[in-house]
């Protein structure tokens, strides 16, 4: 069995560890914060007058189809910590809101009687967003789709204005991350076609019930055994010698290793392993704002929500109503904006959807701006996205913003460990394979 260094203890690098392990190579994980899981972590959060409590950066969900996230949380044994939820929630300005889920006919037809009960969304503009569906499924192979955005796709389509931003956006946005006038309608067409059309309970979303540290932390490696995680051991370089990875650079000490994968964020790798001469320059960030209010009250009995028209995207309870995480995805407008500003905010639209909100005071808030949360998968990015295999034999490539076939999500990131790991399986001449085929 082999010596394998990971560098970058994120979900890539992870999956990958727990792939390796898995099969009895050693596997060394380094780490250089404190906590793993890279952007999917928690962290103790201390204010004055209240007790230290574990909060989420920004609320992580997956859907069932996201089956190699799924294998990872049952390599790690902690499926039990995962809720999956068959209901969406939809709110307008005012409160109003819609249920969404399932009915009883087969995929793609599960939703037909769900549409009938969107009340923000009238009978005209319901029928094109039924015709948008049938073009996309009908049109899922057609050439261009990764050098169009979806915003041009869906005005090609004569999507009204309100059925796009009612009902395109807020599935894209918090899907992709991004816009739908910057991102590709390749990676639109694919949300929707393996999230909402392929199978009956695809859509489904599943809720960590548990801080995120408790999925990936320390406490849960034991169970592999082959695997070891040093934190706070920051990477310096992988050095390369006669066209091989030899060793990692920590604290100024040498770490030797038969492979190596790297599992760094894509502006890290050409500072950390110059000798790969990656071109990322093609590769941009989309920042994701979570909102974190404690209330002194309860203020929502739903679960979840997707709130309509307004800057905040989505409400997650956390507790009873009384603690509230909210999401704005592709927040670049919020970026130049105060805390005590995106606060007042989020405030201000929250009591739009939920009155009780207009009595409760805020105990306690929290801010977190991820302006590198995801690569942006704008048109024409596919062909700059790197393989897991490098042109250093021994040392791979592993992060959502690799080739993974996925856009930038948590399963992405996950079938990008085993896809590197299963290059390195390759490249010792004892293949594995350990990515998942999708659900379709």
């Amino acid at each position: 069995m082999a010596e394998v260094i990971i560098v970058g203890g994120g979900l890539a690098g992870l999956a990958a560890a727990a792939a390796l392990g898995g099969e009895g190579h050693r596997v060394t994980v380094f780490e250089s914060r404190p906590f793993l899981g890279g952007r999917a972590t928690s962290f103790p959060l201390s204010s004055p007058g209240h007790d230290c409590e574990i909060i989420d950066n920004c609320q992580h969900t997956l859907l069932r189809c996201c089956v190699n996230l799924l294998d990872l949380y049952k390599r790690l044994g902690v499926m039990e910590h995962i809720r999956f939820h068959r209901e969406f929630y939809y709110i307008e300005p005012g409160g109003r809101t819609s249920v969404f889920r399932a009915g009883a006919l087969p995929a793609p037809f599960h939703f037909t009687s769900a549409f009938r009960r969107l009340h923000f969304l009238g009978f005209r503009e319901k029928l094109a967003v039924a015709r948008g569906l049938l073009a996309l499924r009908r049109e899922s192979n057609r050439p261009g789709l990764g050098d169009m955005t979806m915003s041009d796709w869906l005005r090609e389509k004569d999507q009204p204005p309100r059925a796009i931003d009612r009902f395109w956006r807020p599935v894209l946005g918090s899907a992709l991350n991004e816009e739908l006038d910057r991102v590709a309608a390749a990676h639109a067409f694919f949300v929707f076609r393996l999230g909402f059309l392929a199978r009956h309970d695809n859509y489904e979303m599943g809720v960590p019930a548990v801080p995120l540290g408790d999925l990936f932390g320390p406490q849960v490696w034991p169970r592999l055994g082959n695997v070891e995680i040093r934190l706070q051991s920051r990477v310096e370089r992988i050095c390369v010698q006669q066209g091989r990875a030899t060793s990692v650079l920590v604290d100024g000490v040498a770490q030797r290793a038969d492979c190596f994968i790297s599992a760094l964020p894509f502006e890290r790798v050409t500072p950390v392993v110059p000798e790969l001469g990656l071109d990322v320059s093609s590769l941009e960030h989309s920042p994701i704002t979570g909102i974190h209010l404690w209330f002194d009250r309860s203020v929502t009995d739903l679960p979840h929500a997707v709130l309509l028209d307004r800057t905040i995207h989505w409400m997650f309870n956390k507790s009873g109503g009384r603690y509230l995480l909210l999401v704005v995805s592709a927040s670049r407008d919020l970026l130049g904006m105060s805390r005590a500003d995106v606060i007042a905010l989020a405030v201000k639209e929250l009591a739009e959807f939920f009155p009780a909100v207009r009595t409760a005071a805020v105990e306690k808030a929290h801010v977190v701006k991820e302006v590198r949360a995801t690569f942006s998968a704008r048109p024409g990015i596919e062909s700059h996205r790197p393989p897991a295999k490098t042109a250093i034999p021994n040392l791979f490539l592993a992060g959502d913003w690799t080739r993974s076939g996925w856009p930038a999500t948590m399963e992405g990131a996950v079938r990008s460990g085993y896809l590197a790991a299963e290059a390195l399986t390759i490249g010792l001449g004892a293949p594995k394979q350990f990515v998942l085929p999708d659900l379709v």
